[in-house]
């Protein structure tokens, strides 16, 4: 008898994401909103106090826009989409499943990211305390 992983229990980087939440990442790095591609220039290459951040990472039965396994963050960057009621609801909830993995999840507009990229660099560092 084959015994099927526990999605909840995975201590992976992946925590259990299945081929085609890798197959939906892929496409979505190919895909990157302008404010994502900017965030994406200030933080990868390990620019930010020497923290891996991966783009477009597949996470449990999702795809977390940036992630540093080591802290264990997400970095989440919300279009107007995210703005309506239900989403909002949504990403509640997503928010809520990523915590019980023991991830964090903090957000930031595209508006933020495109007006204001340093206060952004400054938030995610207060998280690396």
């Amino acid at each position: 008898m084959i015994k099927k992983k526990n999605l909840y229990h995975d201590q992976s980087m992946w925590k259990g994401a299945s081929p085609q939440i890798f197959s939906n990442a892929k496409s979505l790095r190919e895909k990157m909103t302008q404010a994502e591609i900017i965030l994406w220039e200030e933080i990868k290459g390990n620019k930010l106090e020497g923290y891996k951040f991966r783009r477009q990472h597949p996470i449990h039965k999702f795809v977390a826009d940036f992630y540093c396994h080591k802290l264990k963050l997400i970095i989440e960057v919300d279009g107007e989409y995210h703005e309506n009621k239900d989403q909002v609801e949504a990403d509640i909830q997503r928010s809520e499943l990523l915590k019980y993995h023991g991830v964090e999840v903090i957000r930031f507009s595209n508006e933020e990211i495109l007006s204001n990229i340093e206060e952004v660099v400054k938030r995610i560092k207060e998280k690396m305390i």
